[in-house]
């Protein structure tokens, strides 16, 4: 999961996707993590609002800890969504050609949000932390069962 600092956007996609691979059983199995294009917050803990309207809906981000992309992860991730279209078009930048077919919009796991953004809720207020959550939710449960199939067939494959 990415986003500009990785401190609102891409963790809370990270908790909610852990969460509903947890609810499936495949904590174990799925490796989850979040990053920023942009260094500005290395270190730091998800900004404090994404965390509290995560908590209300029963999404723990305590754990996480902010970082930039690094040119490993392009190579180590089997999927990896970015946030918004400018998020996207600065991850195809750095990505080497063979690892492109990875890079997806998260919003593209969300039926009736296909080619969305997720906005920035940084800069406004509760309603934008509240929307993010309800974008994140609707391409993470999809999301997370397309996982779960992929799982069950690379087992019995």
């Amino acid at each position: 999961m990415v986003c500009t600092g990785n401190i609102c956007r891409s963790p809370t996609a990270e908790g909610v996707l852990r969460h509903h691979l947890a609810a499936l059983g495949l904590a174990e199995h799925v490796r989850v993590d979040s990053a920023g294009i942009q260094g500005w917050h290395a270190g730091e803990a998800p900004d404090a609002r994404s965390q509290a309207h995560a908590r209300r809906r029963g999404y723990d981000l305590s754990d996480q800890q902010a970082r930039a992309v690094r040119a490993l992860d392009f190579a180590e991730a089997d999927l990896i969504l970015a946030m918004d279209a400018g998020h996207l078009a600065a991850l195809r930048e750095r990505c080497p050609p063979q690892e492109r077919h990875k890079l997806a919009l998260l919003l593209d796991h969300a039926p009736a949000h296909i080619g969305r953004d997720v906005p920035d809720p940084y800069y406004g207020g509760a309603a934008g932390f509240e929307e993010v959550l309800d974008l994140i939710e609707a391409a993470c449960r999809p999301l997370a069962a397309t996982l779960a199939e992929r799982l069950s067939q690379m087992r019995q494959g």
